[in-house]
């Protein structure tokens, strides 16, 4: 059996490695052009906020270990806060937010995958040590792309809140882990988990751009 923190950083290794298959791929082509701007990715971003909001909420409830409850507590908070700011920088961007229902075409695969985790150590490897890695990385993309096209405010939100916050719950997750990931049994399942939602986060991305041309869009 690995140590904990042997594992750990052998596993932010690994998952670094694969998120760099997560950067927009330029030689792709969409099969169906679809309508790139800062608007439309906010509100696919809508979606991923209810979602990471609704997941946390949903371990959150089923979880005894105080320490976790209290991290699910503050990304629940944080999620929802990034909801309701994105949705103000829609508003303020001329859509009226509540007309979007983000949830219209039910809950993504990703969701539907973290929401089949049942252990503690899965759920933490799974949603806040990978799945927020990966919002960092496509944040920081569509920060780039909202500074291209000249929209410095929507960049500020995402550079100065969602994104800390973001890096905030990913260490939370790494500091779980360490306690969490002691057997190898364990580091097992929180290998499979963080592997297969980055595997589902790439299959996602690699489905958007080639029917629609969606690409840069933030949060995971």
């Amino acid at each position: 059996m690995t140590a904990a923190a042997e594992f750990v950083a052998q596993l932010d290794a690994e998952n670094r490695a694969l998120l760099e298959r997560l950067r927009p791929d330029e030689t792709l082509r969409p099969e169906a052009e679809g309508e790139l701007t800062v608007v439309n990715l906010l509100k696919i971003a809508l979606k991923n906020e209810i979602e990471a909001t609704e997941i946390a909420a949903r371990w959150l409830v089923a979880t005894d270990e105080v320490d976790v409850k209290l991290a699910l507590a503050r990304q629940v908070g944080d999620e929802a806060k990034h909801y309701r700011m994105i949705a103000e920088r829609l508003r303020e961007l001329g859509v009226d937010s509540k007309s979007v229902n983000p949830l219209a075409k039910g809950w993504g695969p990703l969701f539907q995958f973290l929401d089949t985790l049942s252990t503690t150590v899965e759920r933490v490897a799974a949603g806040q040590f990978t799945r927020e890695a990966i919002a960092v990385v496509k944040n920081q993309q569509f920060i780039d792309f909202c500074d291209r096209a000249g929209d410095p405010r929507t960049a500020s939100l995402y550079r100065d809140v969602i994104e800390p916050d973001e890096r905030y719950h990913h260490e939370l997750g790494r500091t779980l882990l360490l306690r969490l990931a002691t057997t190898a049994p364990a580091q097992d399942a929180a290998r499979r988990a963080a592997r297969r939602t980055l595997e589902l986060a790439e299959e996602l991305q690699t489905a958007a751009f080639r029917t629609a041309g969606i690409h840069h869009a933030p949060g995971c």
